[in-house]
């Protein structure tokens, strides 16, 4: 985003960085050294807008990547509870219901995903037909 003749300075950077490490914007503002009335200011440019939802959609992705990793020991987790002898009949109940409900869940997107290929290859050959016969 940076370079010659841009409009997004290094500041700017700074304080989307802020934004998301701090807890409220006038922690961000004394952090990277502006007045709050500069912060909120530049929430209102286009750019600074487009800089901060791709920095909040990037820390996100970080998220759920650390939540997709961890989703073996969460399986294991859930069937350790489910077949536990020790474990109360309302948390097996709870946790089989969870196991259940997220493998319905796959099914029905590994279904989805079939057909939105099964789609995409009809339009494509729709669409490769129709060159040829033009």
């Amino acid at each position: 985003m940076i370079g010659h003749g841009a409009k997004f300075s290094r500041k700017m950077e700074e304080a989307v960085a802020a934004l998301l490490s701090q807890k409220n914007h006038e922690e961000a503002a004394r952090v990277v050294g502006i007045g709050i009335a500069t912060l909120l200011r530049w929430q209102k440019l286009p750019e600074f807008q487009a800089a901060y939802r791709q920095a909040r959609r990037d820390a996100f992705g970080q998220a759920t990547a650390r939540l997709q990793q961890a989703s073996g020991a969460a399986v294991s987790t859930l069937l350790k509870v489910m077949v536990d002898q020790n474990t109360p009949a309302s948390t097996k109940v709870r946790a089989a219901d969870c196991v259940l409900d997220r493998a319905g869940k796959a099914i029905e997107i590994e279904d989805i995903e079939a057909r939105v290929s099964e789609l995409e290859r009809a339009a494509e050959s729709s669409t490769g037909h129709t060159r040829r016969s033009r």
